[in-house]
């Protein structure tokens, strides 16, 4: 239509500030599908967004109209005042919106699908200029009898007011893209139309904000209806295909996307089953007398033929396509910078959910890390850590990476720390630094630092540590900040990073802790004493993480003053315990003496149940293989009275019921077994020479010095 008018005038339903960014529809940068967003400045998360997509008529005439060097006006009411009146975030769509016409016309028309009737009146039909014709004639029959809201009229008047100054200025043959509803109301020419001085006098005095605009990325998910978009469509990858394919074999280039889909999934897809699921569209249309063959037919054909119907609905009827913005385009500077990062670690920006296995080792790995860390600290969620083949005090990292367009206006919220992503996320984490009012919040902070390599912002949080931990007299909380703080300095090793500073402030910590630790396991009730269990144990990890000389010496020390000590809790006496075994620091024979003592007769059951518990820590392994300390347990339970044992017999069942099913079976074995003679073990023949190259490659693999034979 637009070839055959020829307009000297395109005037489209955007807000009228979004104006000057419209020259870069048609740039070959600009890859739909985006939003054009726009903030308000002085509080960037009151933001809106108005996504355009490749068959959105807005862009196709936009981009004609560049291509033609056609004048191009937005008509629609400012962002300045939309957002004046709006306190949150949302989609560019009226907050009363107008009544949903092509609902009720498929209505009279007697079908319950809107879409479908819309796409057999007129998708499907092709009849031009005739068309436009009917639908204005069939808005003006829906719009008999409404009233319409305050907004609605705003923006109806704005719209009349920019189509009459387009005619002041010369313009002859002007084409008005909008939305069907509008048609009749800014017909400036029909009878009964308010007058320029009615629109002037209905948009004087409109309250207005400093507004920014920028072209940001958008993703099919989000132009999905279900995505919550008011304005969206149901199924824009299948629009989009049809789009790009309108003649009669698109249907037949869906089947071949949808097998392609289903083979890449490690389905089967015949080029029969593709001939068979095109004809049976095709069959499909004129049995419900469809003009011509719609999504409904495709499904139904498809999920006859070639199954994996939902994996079909997700990738190729929704689609996860994302859009790009070039770097000329309007952007805030701090979401350029991100975007050339993006570029230069090589991850691309995806609206799909997908894993990235990261080598530290590697300078693109730590591009890669770097930028993912920053963003988190930030407050910009691209990427999260997740469970895989490494962990923080390794070289590797596996991260989940999702883009969403929501992120664009979370990096113009943090668009004030800085103009570049390292110093925003360094100011950031500065002031959180400020504002952390305990241990375990400025630890997270110091751990975010030391992650994003932020060094500035290292410093300055463990200087207030150093302060706040002086001043805490609560070691239950310095026992809590050591885990994170043992997996920041190794992972600070890991990437060479100076952490000197914070290494000393730890040093500290161990001193105050093993000075503290049996005081602070006086007098616990039960849950505080499966607390201090779970500390005591990850005290010895975060310990063993570091390396640290006080595991050698001082935490043995200090264990077995919890193990031995009067009046301790029988939870924390028995995991002091098994901390000195599975160390080495007692010997078999005194922890099978420790726990002998502690299931005699003169301990209360209770209290020697709670020992075993503790002792135990969910793992029966130590039980398995050393079948003395099993038989002091065995002879323990089998000497109790009938009362006592009802007493313990929840907890023993809790204690046992935490170990593997493995575990369970060999101990049974066991058990059955109970005071045969003991085989000597295996591998009585192992050859010294094979063995010592075995331990020379394993030294290799881990970085450590070779041992002289």
């Amino acid at each position: 239509m637009l070839d055959e008018l020829r307009p000297d005038a395109v005037l489209v339903e955007l807000p009228n500030d979004v104006e000057p960014a419209l020259r870069w529809v048609g740039d070959v940068g600009l890859v739909p599908p985006v939003a054009l967003l726009g903030w308000v400045v002085a509080e960037p998360s009151r933001a809106a967004f108005a996504p355009l997509t490749t068959f959105s008529p807005e862009w196709q005439a936009i981009s004609w109209a560049n291509e033609h060097r056609v004048a191009v006006h937005a008509i629609d009411l400012p962002l300045a005042v939309t957002l004046a009146r709006t306190g949150g975030r949302d989609e560019l769509v009226a907050a009363d919106a107008p009544p949903d016409p092509i609902r009720d016309l498929a209505a009279a028309a007697g079908d319950p699908d809107p879409e479908r009737w819309w796409e057999d009146v007129i998708e499907h039909r092709g009849d031009g200029a005739p068309a436009f014709d009917a639908v204005a004639e069939a808005m003006a029959a829906a719009r008999r009898g409404t009233i319409a809201s305050v907004t609605e009229t705003q923006r109806e008047a704005h719209m009349r007011r920019a189509i009459r100054a387009a005619r002041r200025n010369g313009h002859e043959t002007i084409v008005v893209i909008c939305g069907a509803w509008h048609v009749p109301a800014i017909d400036v020419e029909a009878a009964g139309c308010p007058s320029a001085s009615t629109d002037a006098a209905t948009l004087r005095g409109l309250a207005k904000v400093k507004t920014g605009v920028a072209w940001v990325p958008w993703t099919h998910r989000r132009l999905a209806a279900a995505s919550g978009y008011g304005a969206g469509v149901e199924s824009p990858g299948w629009y989009r295909h049809m789009f790009e394919h309108p003649g009669d074999d698109g249907v037949a280039r869906f089947f071949v996307d949808a097998a392609r889909l289903v083979r890449d999934r490690g389905g089967a897809a015949s080029p029969d089953e593709l001939i068979a699921g095109t004809r049976l569209a095709t069959s499909l249309a004129a049995m419900r007398g469809r003009p011509r063959v719609g999504l409904a037919e495709v499904l139904d054909a498809a999920d006859a033929v070639t199954g994996g119907l939902r994996l079909i609905r997700r990738e190729l009827v929704i689609g996860d396509a994302i859009g790009s913005v070039p770097d000329s385009a309007p952007q805030v500077p701090l979401a350029r910078d991100v975007t050339k990062l993006q570029k230069s670690a090589r991850i691309p920006v995806s609206a799909e959910a997908r894993t990235v296995e990261i080598d530290l080792r590697t300078s693109i790995g730590r591009r890669k890390s770097q930028l993912l860390h920053r963003l988190v600290a930030l407050g910009v969620g691209w990427g999260v850590v997740v469970d895989g083949r490494g962990s923080s005090g390794t070289f590797r990292e596996t991260w989940e990476v999702c883009w969403d367009p929501d992120l664009s206006i979370r990096l113009i919220e943090r668009a004030g720390y800085g103009t570049t992503l390292d110093a925003a996320a360094t100011a950031r984490l500065m002031e959180r630094t400020n504002a952390a009012s305990g241990i375990a919040e400025l630890v997270g902070v110091i751990e975010q630092a030391l992650f994003a390599e932020l060094s500035t912002a290292v410093e300055p949080g463990v200087d207030r540590l150093a302060r706040v931990a002086a001043a805490d007299p609560d070691v239950g909380q310095l026992l809590d900040a050591m885990p994170p703080l043992a997996t920041a300095l190794r992972y600070g090793d890991v990437r060479g990073t100076d952490a000197t500073s914070l290494r000393q402030v730890v040093d500290g910590l161990v001193v105050r802790i093993l000075a503290g630790l049996r005081e602070a396991t006086r007098s616990l009730d039960d849950d505080a004493a499966a607390v201090m269990t779970e500390r005591l144990s990850a005290f010895q990890g975060a310990l063993a993480v570091l390396d640290h000389p006080a595991r050698k010496v001082a935490l043995p020390n200090a264990l077995a003053e919890l193990a031995t000590g009067r009046g301790g809790h029988g939870l924390v006496q028995g995991r002091a315990t098994r901390l000195l075994h599975d160390a080495g620091a007692w010997p078999v024979e005194r922890v099978e003496r420790r726990l002998s003592q502690a299931l005699t007769g003169g301990t209360s059951p209770a209290t020697g149940a709670a020992f075993v518990e503790g002792f135990l820590a969910g793992s029966g392994s130590v039980l398995v293989h050393d079948t003395d300390l099993l038989g002091a347990l065995d002879a323990w339970v089998s000497s109790m009275a009938p009362d006592a044992f009802d007493a313990v017999l929840v907890l023993m069942r809790r204690t046992f019921g935490a170990f593997d099913a493995a575990e369970r079976r060999q101990l049974m074995a066991v058990l059955m077994g109970l005071g045969a003679e003991r085989t000597g073990g295996f591998g009585d023949d192992v050859d010294p020479g094979r063995a010592m190259a075995v331990l020379a490659t394993v030294r290799r693999m881990f970085g450590l010095a070779e041992v002289a034979r």
